[in-house]
């Protein structure tokens, strides 16, 4: 078979971190080793009965058979404003300011495409969630690495970004609740956000996907909530986690109108928008009861107690967090991120994700997916236990 060679946008691409954790667990899989995955963040809660039927009902509907608007569904869209009103006390243009995507981690990586040019720079947090990286790097940007450290509660050091980047660059990433490290920011460190985003003439890029998964009374907050934040600022929300519908494809983005026309405007030369059935039972899971949402923050809040609770007793130190499904642990005495994740796995059969995986500022840590029922979490906290750390 001829072999093709690839462009250079994919050769300078870094090996997909879930992909070659997917390699290694299947070769421990093959020895017949039960594996416990606490590496993606898959829920593997079902998705809320009211928009499984929501969906059965309009798959029937041969009205939605056709193509589906490239911006979405009027009434999709104003069900975003209704319940960012609610939400957040946030009020939008549904048809100016939301744009449905398929899933945000298709609307986050096309976005540098709208208003990147070559060369121009991005400002990217690291550790972090690939895309941002990858979507600048498509798009012929370059990435400006601001590191999120532990001292500084995982958030961006703005003062620390040279003068001469910040006027070169053109966006800057950021992501509360946090993922990988689960950290949270308020709304004075979005306030200082925006000041630094009006100096500097940058669109924010907020990837807000675990607003909804919080605990202890915790209530994250929109970036678009912050006086001025509509001027400069897309925010990216996915009812993926909140609704338990990754597989399903859905998510959308909101805020600065012409920000939101730029994306359209890529989407609409590259797809043909969201299913009309899907954004359907989106509308049922926005206006819906949101006891599910409730009730998933409960169980996911027992298993963060529960596995927080097991490994400070195995001798690892964490912080409890408010907010996302994750756990940023630190790497013991003597071991890398990767020779970590790979005693674990090879020994135990316990999928983590090495910390590294998300940028050089995560080596030190792993991170935890809490998508384990607690029978299965108890068993991976014994076994961490036998190892010893």
């Amino acid at each position: 078979m001829e072999r093709y060679e690839k462009a250079e946008r994919l050769r300078k691409l870094p090996p997909y971190l879930f992909k070659e954790i997917d390699r290694k667990k299947a070769e421990v899989k093959a020895r017949g080793v039960d594996i416990i995955d606490l590496g993606v963040g898959d829920p593997d809660l079902p998705t809320p009965t009211h928009i499984i039927e929501a969906m059965k009902k309009a798959v029937e509907d041969p009205l939605n058979h056709r193509y589906p608007s490239y911006s979405g569904m009027e009434g999709f869209r104003e069900a975003v404003a209704d319940w960012y009103k609610d939400r957040f006390g946030v009020s939008l243009e549904p048809l100016k300011e939301v744009l449905s995507l398929i899933g945000s981690k298709e609307g986050i990586a096309h976005f540098p495409l709208a208003f990147v040019n070559m060369g121009d720079i991005v400002l990217v947090p690291s550790p972090a969630y690939p895309v941002y990286h990858i979507g600048t790097l498509f798009a012929g940007g370059q990435s400006y690495v601001m590191p999120l450290r532990e001292e500084n509660g995982f958030l961006p050091d703005l003062d620390a970004i040279p003068k001469d980047i910040a006027s070169r660059a053109r966006v800057i990433f950021i992501n509360y609740p946090n993922n990988p490290t689960a950290a949270v920011a308020d709304l004075e460190f979005f306030e200082r956000v925006v000041a630094f985003a009006k100096k500097y003439g940058l669109i924010v890029c907020h990837d807000a996907a675990y607003t909804e998964t919080s605990f202890d009374g915790f209530r994250p907050s929109s970036f678009l909530e912050v006086k001025g934040a509509r001027q400069i600022c897309i925010e990216f929300h996915s009812l993926s986690k909140t609704y338990n519908m990754t597989g399903w494809r859905i998510g959308f983005a909101a805020g600065n109108a012409s920000a939101i026309e730029g994306l359209g405007a890529v989407k609409s030369n590259i797809d043909s928008g969201v299913f009309q059935a899907v954004q359907m039972a989106g509308i049922a899971a926005l206006r819906g009861d949101q006891t599910c949402v409730r009730d998933m923050c409960k169980i996911y809040q027992a298993r963060r107690d529960l596995m927080v609770d097991g490994l400070r007793a195995a001798g690892f130190r964490l912080e409890k967090p408010k907010a996302s499904f994750y756990l940023w642990v630190k790497v013991p005495e003597g071991y890398t991120s990767t020779s970590l994740a790979a005693r674990l796995l090879e020994e135990s059969g316990l999928v983590v994700t090495p910390g590294n995986g998300f940028g050089d500022p995560g080596e030190g840590y792993f991170r935890i997916a809490l998508t384990q029922k607690e029978e299965r979490i108890k068993e991976a906290i014994g076994r961490i236990k036998a190892m010893a750390f």
